[in-house]
Parts: C-alpha cells; sequence; structure tokens
C-alpha cells in the first residue's frame, strides 16, 4: 500500500529480487563470525516491541547452518524482557551492522526458542564446535536462545558511519553498579526525589 502510495514499486521489486533470501548464504555466515554485536527485536503477544543490545567475543553469535544461528543470554539486569517476549511471541528480528570495516549492515527476521545450557547438546553440533564454545564461552552465557530464519537481507551502507574501536575491559556477568554505568541517566536519583516531595 505504501510503496504505492509513494511509488516506490518499482525499488521495492527490485530489492525482493536481489537482495532478499530466506536463508544465510555463505557470505552471510562468514559476516556473522566477525561480528561483536547485534541489535534485536522482539514483541510480546500484543505486540509491544523491544529492542535490545547484544555483544560478546567476535562469532559470539553462532551458525549452525544456513537456516539457523544462536546467540549466548549472558546475565544482565533480571528482567529479562527479549526472553519473555520470545516466549509469548518468537518472532525476532536482529540487526548486525559492521561500523569497523565495510560499514554494512545484514538483516535477519526469524523465529526464536530458549534452550538451556545443558540442551546446547540438543542443536547436534560436532565435538570440534563443542569445545570451541566451551573454551570462548566458559561459565559465561546462563542459557542460549537458537533462531530458525524466515529472511535474510542487507543493510546498506551509506548511512553507517565508520567507527574505530577502542581498548576496553569487559566485566562478564557482574553486579557492581559503577561498571554497570550506576545511574547514568539520573532515574534513581529524580524516583528518590520524588519519592521524598510526597
Amino acid at each position: 500500500m505504501l510503496q504505492k502510495k509513494y511509488q516506490t514499486e518499482k525499488r521495492a521489486a527490485a530489492f525482493y529480487d536481489n537482495q532478499l533470501i530466506n536463508y544465510l548464504n555463505p557470505a552471510m555466515q562468514e559476516f556473522i563470525s566477525q561480528q561483536e554485536m547485534v541489535f534485536i527485536s522482539t514483541a510480546d503477544q500484543n505486540g509491544n516491541c523491544d529492542s535490545s543490545f547484544k555483544a560478546g567475543l567476535p562469532g559470539f553469535v553462532r551458525v549452525k547452518d544456513e537456516k539457523t544461528i544462536f546467540y549466548p543470554e549472558y546475565r544482565g539486569n533480571g528482567v529479562m524482557a527479549s526472553l519473555g517476549n520470545i516466549v509469548e511471541n518468537p518472532h525476532i528480528g536482529l540487526l548486525f551492522i559492521d561500523f569497523l570495516h565495510n560499514q554494512i549492515g545484514l538483516h535477519i527476521n526469524g523465529r526464536a526458542r530458549i534452550i538451556e545450557n545443558d540442551a546446547l547438546t540438543d542443536l547436534h553440533l560436532p565435538d570440534s564446535v563443542m569445545n570451541i564454545i566451551k573454551e570462548e564461552e566458559g561459565e559465561k552465557p546462563e542459557r542460549w536462545v537458537v533462531i530458525d530464519i524466515d529472511e535474510a537481507y542487507i543493510h546498506c551502507s551509506k548511512h553507517i558511519p565508520a567507527f574505530k574501536k577502542v581498548n576496553k575491559e569487559i566485566f562478564w556477568n557482574t553486579d557492581d553498579a559503577k561498571k554497570k554505568g550506576g545511574d547514568f541517566f539520573k532515574v534513581k536519583k529524580l524516583k528518590k526525589k520524588a519519592e521524598s516531595v510526597r
């Protein structure tokens, strides 16, 4: 409807014909293996949306095959907004953006499910892959999210900025408020102030 209204049907048709596939081709699989971050979007059963940022070592989102990827869920704030949404509504969107090298992105849409650490063997990964996962991840993951892929397509590079990576110490699984960012947006402070006024 909007394509017709804004007369973008021809461009959209070219995109569907040339860029959209329902699996990960080898170039996409290689791209994912190099990424250290991904943005995910989920929604609950009523369509209320949530977006989240996930990060890890390069290749922390792993490709099982052309139709399946999975990523670790590390210790967070305990809210589990994304996981809660997945339980109610398995549809998920992922956006990988390479800010460092090629300034290009990859969209993946699919259906997600949660598996516990001891169920990772149910994915029937080769022992060599399981050993690499154990070596790289150790005890960091609390559980895993597995995505069955419905579609994959490019995010064009024209507006993606080029970033430069700097060293930063990562504090996996910490509950230390200062290391997590503290009250950076002053929410706790404002709530306390509001409560004292009541």
